[in-house]
C-alpha cells in the first residue's frame, strides 16, 4: 500500500468513528514519520547503551540508570539481588553486556 492508500484509509476510518481525532493524529504522524510520535518506553531503549564513565565491571548498570532515570546504584543493588536468589542476574547481566552497545 502507498502512503497515499494509508492516509485515506486512515481517513475513512476517522470518518467512520472508529478512529478517534487524537488516534488519527497519532496514526498519521506515525506514517508520515515524525519523530515526536514514538512512545517514551521505545525511546528508552534506542537510547540504552552501556555507559564508558559510570562502570564497575561492564557499564549496563550505568547504562541502565542512564536510560531510566533510576541511580545506577540502585541497578547494581537489583543485579546483586537477583544473583543470590537463583543466578538470574549474572546471566542477564551478561547478556546485557555482551548484546548492549557501548557509547
Amino acid at each position: 500500500m502507498s502512503l497515499a492508500d494509508e492516509l485515506a484509509r486512515l481517513d475513512e476510518l476517522r470518518a467512520k468513528g472508529t478512529l478517534t481525532e487524537a488516534e488519527f493524529q497519532r496514526a498519521k504522524a506515525r506514517l508520515l514519520g515524525d519523530g515526536g510520535a514514538s512512545e517514551p518506553s521505545v525511546d528508552a531503549v534506542n537510547r540504552f547503551r552501556r555507559s564508558i564513565s559510570d562502570k564497575w565491571i561492564g557499564g549496563v548498570c550505568g547504562g541502565l540508570g542512564r536510560a531510566t532515570g533510576i541511580e545506577s546504584w540502585a541497578w547494581r543493588l537489583i543485579f546483586t539481588l537477583l544473583l543470590l536468589f537463583g543466578g538470574t542476574g549474572a546471566l542477564v547481566y551478561l547478556l546485557l553486556w555482551i548484546f548492549v552497545p557501548s557509547e
